[in-house]
């Protein structure tokens, strides 16, 4: 009895939660990967789908096979560490990951390859909206959340029976840029290649040749977007 017991729990799964795994990484998606072997789920992230399509000017572009390559490119050639904090429905480890100091869920929404996943979180929320102000990545484009989207796609679900996704659309730049005049906002805020929100005053070193992705008016404003001053702007 003692050995039927005893055998049954080494086979019984153990919760992913505070379980860690590290090694090599092989992005599957946007928000999913191999590390040493083991199917990891970025926790509190959505991507958009292997299949996804987005809509940017008119021009369908294929979203969540460029949202992959971008998670690729951030896991490549270096050790990924994952600390679990669960398991998804399909039995994946779901984890906060991270390779040579950068953590790639945080980093995937703040580049905007991904949105935050408020069914898990709402940590990445912050992340989210500067994502969306700056219009990178996907927001750019138009496109269906990626849980709506497959939703709307499940296989087992009649076509004529399944809900119309919401179509995200991006704020138009040109209105961005229009408001920033009009306001005379001059901060430009900027983002680094390590993932770092950084802004930049006029007259300090790196503004002119700084692309502001954000604008703003005021320091204050910038630090609760959740930026802080360049190192060399700092006196």
């Amino acid at each position: 009895m003692r050995f039927v017991f005893a055998l049954f729990a080494v086979t019984l799964p153990l919760p992913a939660a505070g379980q860690a795994v590290s090694g090599s990484a092989v992005a599957i998606d946007g928000d999913s990967l191999t590390v040493s072997g083991v199917e990891v789920r970025l926790y509190g992230i959505d991507a958009p789908e292997g299949k996804q399509t987005c809509e940017r000017d008119g021009r369908v572009w294929p979203c969540g096979e460029v949202a992959a390559q971008q998670l690729r490119e951030l896991a490549a050639g270096g050790r990924v560490e994952c600390l679990g904090q669960g398991r998804d429905a399909y039995g994946r480890m779901l984890a906060v990951c991270s390779t040579q100091g950068l953590e790639l869920n945080k980093a995937m929404v703040e580049r905007g390859w991904a949105v935050a996943f408020r069914k898990y979180t709402d940590t990445y929320l912050p992340s989210e909206a500067r994502a969306k102000q700056a219009q990178l990545g996907i927001w750019t484009s138009a496109f269906v959340p990626p849980e709506q989207y497959r939703q709307a796609n499940q296989p087992a679900q009649p076509a004529d029976q399944r809900s119309r996704p919401e179509i995200v659309r991006p704020r138009a730049r040109q209105q961005a840029q229009t408001d920033t005049a009009t306001n005379g906002c001059s901060i430009k805020g900027n983002h680094s290649r390590r993932g770092d929100w950084i802004y930049h005053l006029p007259g300090m070193p790196y503004y002119e040749q700084t692309r502001a992705e954000a604008m703003f008016c005021t320091e204050a404003e910038a630090r609760a977007a959740g930026y802080r001053r360049s190192r060399a702007d700092r006196r």
